[in-house]
């Protein structure tokens, strides 16, 4: 059986790009062109603390690490090699691949001979000709690395969306006949400028990156779209606001044209949707070029969002005047985690037990949180905040609970044994983490197997554990496969109590599909964690566990008939 045409990276953790990945974010706080304070830790030769800055980014849900080491002070070859290999010795930071950046071949060479897995090279073009071009490539492609080619060639960067087209479809051809290079391993870069700079050959610089993003996704769709996204707002530097806005804007606009990767700050960026109204709109002007007066008209106002030199942002606090439901969901979405015990305590004081406050405002607030995530509008670092805020939030609540099992004698009294893990090659445990709590405070005991599990340790504890159901999370696309491999595993060793679904890549659909089948014992999809509880009673429930199981049943052959009707493979 052939793998699918997927981009493949790997740390000393794999990552899978597939058509149903999110945006992919590339930290790039350990670059010394683009972070003063990374700069001046390497230039000090602190390179402990620096490594610091690459672990926060990972915790901060950067899937990529760019290292930048371009500095005319820096002997840039050494300090790749001697960076890198810090980071290869902290395995919390070298779980994510690298991205080798560099204007210079000899320091992105010097950085592939340090890359354990399979890293990415940023960058190579055809600026110095055909032949430079071919032997950088091969060379890449010996490495066993991917690529991200840029718009640039022996005219110099593309600057119009024909250009822009023009030598990436170049490139392509020479990659893919001459190198042999797989199309999934091509990243594209077709130049971020900054717009709104007062001359007017730069007004359509956005929209011409936006087309040719749209344009090449046509052309080549296995290979992926990247960009330095700081770049386009290099006219508003000192007023971070505007940047920030300006930033969101363009990415909500390229991200759907077919830009799928990307060199951001994004758990430092707001919401699409919270921006003030004038701001987006004259934004919108700006990175859509809708209008001639558009740069003048963001100059009007873009004082208003800057503060002066010294001067503290003063935080908008009218939030905090809402009802506390609505407080907590702010918090959640936002990832503000100052006034969380605050107004957690004041749900509790007005809900009948502690429980309620998880299973009712604390849930319905990561509920929106997963919506924005899948439409497109929050990003994995401010997911992985969010994640944090809630974690705050139940830990403040779990005394109150324990106190009732207590007062109500609860205590000791199981109402199911579960065995919940994150399947191997996915780290991400925000939903299982949040599912535990609320069984566990609903008197199921969890045994939680951590992130990263493989299959075999899966079933084994579930046998030692006489465990009653078995659940499964993820994240990410590759996590799906996996799952699907658990059911045949469960299977194949004779496992016979029901398997739980979930995660933000799941679905009823995949779940009927391709997982159900494999595994003659119930397998339901669990939507979210609110839903958790209710399922995995009707599952031990003696009384309600058939009628469950039957319309669980239908509803899964029901999806199969209809895919079948499709003719889909």
């Amino acid at each position: 059986m052939s793998l699918a045409r997927q981009t493949r990276l790997a740390g000393l953790e794999p990552l899978q790009i597939t058509p149903e990945s999110n945006f992919i974010n590339i930290g790039e706080r350990t670059n010394v062109t683009g972070s003063a304070q990374f700069k001046k830790l390497i230039l000090d030769g602190r390179y402990d603390e620096a490594v610091v800055v690459a672990r926060q980014q990972v915790e901060n849900g950067a899937q990529v690490i760019d290292v930048n080491m371009d500095e005319g002070m820096l002997d840039s070859e050494q300090a790749m090699v001697t960076f890198l290999n810090l980071m290869a010795a902290e395995p919390d930071i070298a779980r994510v691949p690298v991205m080798v950046d560099s204007s210079k071949w000899t320091v992105i060479e010097a950085g592939l001979k340090c890359l354990q897995g399979k890293g990415i090279v940023n960058s190579i073009s055809l600026k110095e000709g055909e032949a430079e071009f071919l032997r950088q490539a091969r060379l890449v492609r010996r490495y066993g690395a991917a690529v991200v080619v840029m718009a640039f060639d022996e005219q110099g960067q593309a600057d119009t969306l024909e250009r822009k087209v023009d030598i990436c479809s170049r490139a392509y051809g020479l990659l893919t006949r001459e190198v042999g290079f797989p199309p999934e391993d091509i990243i594209f870069d077709p130049n971020v400028f900054a717009i709104a700079t007062g001359i007017e050959e730069h007004d359509g610089y956005a929209v011409a990156f936006v087309d040719a993003a749209r344009e090449l996704k046509r052309r080549f769709p296995f290979s992926h779209i990247s960009g330095g996204v700081s770049n386009v707002s290099f006219s508003f530097r000192g007023n971070e606001p505007v940047r920030q806005a300006i930033h969101v804007v363009f990415l909500y606009h390229a991200i759907r044209a077919g830009m799928d990767m990307g060199i951001v700050n994004a758990g430092a960026l707001p919401l699409y949707d919270d921006l003030d109204a004038d701001l987006r709109e004259r934004v919108e002007d700006v990175v859509l070029n809708r209008r001639s007066d558009a740069t003048e008209r963001l100059l009007e106002i873009a004082g208003r969002y800057k503060g002066k030199k010294g001067e503290k942002k003063v935080e908008d606090l009218r939030w905090r005047e809402r009802d506390v439901r609505d407080r907590l969901a702010h918090a959640l979405v936002h990832g503000i985690d100052q006034y969380i015990e605050t107004d957690t305590e004041e749900a509790r004081m007005l809900s009948t037990r502690p429980l309620d406050v998880i299973e009712g405002p604390l849930m319905q607030g990561m509920n929106v949180v997963g919506d924005l995530f899948g439409a497109g509008k929050m990003f994995l670092p401010q997911v992985v905040k969010s994640a944090r805020v809630m974690k705050k939030a139940v830990a403040y609540l779990l005394p109150y609970i324990e106190a009732e099992k207590l007062r109500t004698g609860e205590v000791g009294r199981t109402a199911g044994r579960i065995v919940l893990a994150t399947v191997k090659g996915d780290v991400h445990d925000i939903g299982k983490n949040i599912v535990g709590v609320v069984l566990a405070c609903n008197n199921f005991e969890v045994i939680d197997l951590g992130v990263m599990v493989p299959a075999q340790v899966i079933l084994d504890r579930a046998r030692a554990e006489n465990a009653d159901l078995v659940g499964l999370s993820g994240l990410i696309t590759p996590s799906l496969e996996e799952m699907g491999h658990v059911a045949r595993e469960m299977q194949r060793q004779g496992l016979a109590m029901p398997l739980l679904i979930g995660g933000a890549t799941t679905s009823r659909a995949h779940t009927a599909l391709k997982i159900g089948p494999h595994y003659q014992s119930p397998t339901v999809w669990v939507k979210d964690a609110s839903r958790a509880v209710g399922v995995a009673q009707s599952l031990i429930s003696v009384d309600l566990r058939d009628a469950f199981v039957a319309a669980n049943a239908a509803d899964y052959a029901e999806i199969r008939k209809r895919h079948s009707n499709r003719g889909d493979g």
